[in-house]
């Protein structure tokens, strides 16, 4: 999970990162081991593996601050991927175990900015970098909701 001593040992930022306003320096962590359903035939982790992993780790850094998206569900409120930037570094093979690291970095009314790194366990090695907008939407009327709920709006500060 994310600690300061985690924060400190960030790798230098990808032209990905370069794009946000990174306020938050708070990575959450999420280990991974590597699968063969991961994979294509060469043993390699399939592109679209890495998309699922950081939705696992967005869902995790969201529960790890008392938002379950269950919950979300529950008060009528969705948050839809309407922006994905995926950068691949380097292949993440079979029987490897590597950390998703994940942070929000901006809220500018309902958008919620998330950047990512899968990176080995030792932070030696970058292997996907990625950049993921979500909305809140009403999942009653299919609209974007004008703000967060209350209860939501609250515990995201302790990420942002």
């Amino acid at each position: 999970m994310a600690s300061s001593e985690q924060s400190q040992s960030q790798l230098p930022t990808s032209a990905i990162e370069n794009q946000s306003t990174q306020k938050s320096d708070a990575w959450f962590e999420y280990i991974v081991r590597v699968h063969p359903h991961h994979t294509d035939y060469a043993g390699v982790v399939w592109h679209g593996t890495y998309i699922s992993w950081m939705e696992e780790a967005r869902i995790e850094s969201l529960r790890s601050i008392g938002i379950e998206y269950a919950e979300l569900v529950n008060l009528g409120c969705d948050l839809p991927v309407v922006e994905l930037s995926v950068r691949y570094h380097k292949v993440v093979k079979l029987g490897m175990v590597v950390a998703v690291r994940t942070r929000m970095t901006n809220t500018e009314g309902v958008r919620l900015d998330w950047d990512y790194q899968i990176q080995s366990l030792d932070g030696k090695e970058l292997y996907v970098t990625a950049k993921v907008t979500l909305v809140t939407v009403d999942r009653e009327k299919g609209k974007i909701m004008r703000r967060l709920p209350p209860k939501v709006e609250a515990a995201l500060t302790k990420l942002y």
